[in-house]
This record gives structure tokens, C-alpha cells and sequence, in this order.
């Protein structure tokens, strides 16, 4: 494979959906977010799409048999006042700089050929410390947005991320920007240290309310207690370590 390769399953017809992207980055959050929409909403697979930006492995399946990495999107058809929806996931983002590029431009292309009307990207940001109670900060195309986000108790900080937004959900705005798509970037809060159910429960709250559709949580908040046990030990194991280790405090803040 020398290039990427867009397979498109099956042609829907939807009114100016909103393209929602959520592919693996810190904490998964966004996968998890977009993963959760997919299965809950019943939504329809109607593209793949397959690269060689991609790590060069494939999936073993429950059953044994394999099938390439990719990426899909999927289709959900707005109930009553509901918005259209276009879902992209997916196993990775790119490995390589040109192939985020690409891929982005790939998304935006298919984003426009449906007249997508606004892109969210979710992600992760990563501070490096176990939250207790987790925020999703945005970014966003135009200051109306931003205004529009804030209203919907998302945050924002001056110069914050400091690092910026890298990968996919980053270019989707920039990129979207120069093509004059509106999109905002909502990043649950989250250590960056293991898979963050409880930061994608938030993310999603927020975001089914900006959309206007109901998601059942009930998957994630199950999954997001399970964690919470796990990070108990981790922060117990922590304490009683902390008293024999010496140095001080690190920033280990990053996007993805």
C-alpha cells in the first residue's frame, strides 16, 4: 500500500451533519467518548479508510482471524430535533507528520463532501497528576465559539494547552479553519497515565448536551468505577513511596 486508500461501504444521505473525531490519543478519551456514541446510537459504518501513515500491523480478531488497522466513520441519522452525525474512529492516528497532514485533509474532504456545518474533536489533557474531579477544557476556531463552549461549562485558560493541540484533533481546527469549517476541540482532564473513563464521561456530557441528543452513560460509568479502584491503589502505593523518594515537581503536562 503506497497510499491511503478511502473505501466507502455504503452512500447515506444526512443534513448538514456535525463530524464528530475521536481517535486514540492521552488517556483515550476520545475513543472512548466516540466508541460509546457509536455503539449507543446504533450508528451505520459507511467508510473505511486504511494508510500507510498507520503503524504496519494488524488486529487479531476474538476469533483469530486478522484485518488491517484503519480508521472508519460512521453515520447517525438525527431523531426529531437531533442533528445528522458523522463519527470517525479508529484503531490510530498516524505515525508519521505528513500522514497527520494527510489524513486530516482526508477527513475534511469527506466532512465537506456531507456539508458538514461544525467539527468537535475530542482528546485528553494530560497534566501528569491523578484528577479528582474532572473538566473539559476547549479550544475553538473563532472567539464565538469559545464564547458559545463557555456557556456549556467548558473551560478555557489563557495559553492553555501551552504546548498546543497535537495530532489530529489539532489539525481538524486549523486545517478546518483555513477551509472556514467551524470546530472546537473539548479535552476531558485526566492524568495521562492509564485509559480515563471518568474524563470521557464528562467529555460526553458535555457534548450530548451542546448536541441535543441523549447517550446512556451507563457503560462508561461502570467502567469509570473499575478505575477508580485501580487508581486508589496507584495513589496509596504512591503515598507510602512518596516519603523515601526526594526532588521536586516535574510538569509533565501534554496533549494528544
Amino acid at each position: 500500500m503506497l497510499e491511503t486508500l478511502v473505501h466507502r461501504i455504503k452512500e447515506v444521505t444526512l443534513k448538514d451533519p456535525i463530524l464528530i473525531e475521536g481517535l486514540p490519543g492521552v488517556g483515550h478519551v476520545g475513543k472512548l467518548v466516540a466508541d460509546h456514541m457509536v455503539e449507543e446510537l446504533h450508528a451505520e459504518k459507511i467508510i473505511e479508510i486504511y494508510s500507510p501513515h498507520f503503524p504496519p500491523q494488524v488486529m487479531v480478531k476474538e476469533d483469530g482471524t486478522i484485518r488491517q488497522v484503519r480508521n472508519e466513520i460512521y453515520a447517525y441519522h438525527g431523531k426529531e430535533n437531533e442533528p445528522d452525525l458523522l463519527i470517525l474512529i479508529g484503531d490510530y492516528q498516524s505515525a508519521t507528520n505528513e500522514g497527520h497532514y494527510e489524513l486530516a485533509g482526508i477527513f475534511l474532504d469527506i466532512a465537506e463532501s456531507f456539508s458538514a456545518k461544525r467539527i468537535y474533536a475530542l482528546g485528553g489533557y494530560g497534566t501528569g497528576q491523578f484528577v479528582d474531579k474532572p473538566t473539559v477544557m476547549g479550544a475553538a476556531t473563532r472567539i464565538e465559539l469559545v464564547e458559545e463552549m463557555k456557556q456549556q461549562e467548558v473551560v478555557f485558560h489563557e495559553n492553555e494547552p501551552g504546548g498546543g493541540i497535537i495530532g489530529v484533533s489539532g489539525l481538524l481546527l486549523g486545517l478546518g479553519a483555513l477551509r472556514g469549517i467551524d470546530a472546537v476541540c473539548l479535552m476531558g482532564v485526566t492524568s495521562g497515565y492509564l485509559v480515563d473513563p471518568k474524563a470521557a464521561q464528562e467529555v460526553l456530557r458535555i457534548l450530548s448536551r451542546i448536541l441535543g441528543i441523549e447517550v446512556s452513560m451507563h457503560a462508561l460509568e461502570e467502567r469509570a468505577k473499575e478505575m477508580e479502584k485501580i487508581i486508589g491503589k496507584l495513589q496509596e502505593m504512591e503515598r507510602a513511596q512518596a516519603p523515601y523518594e526526594a526532588g521536586g515537581d516535574e510538569d509533565l503536562r501534554y496533549i494528544g
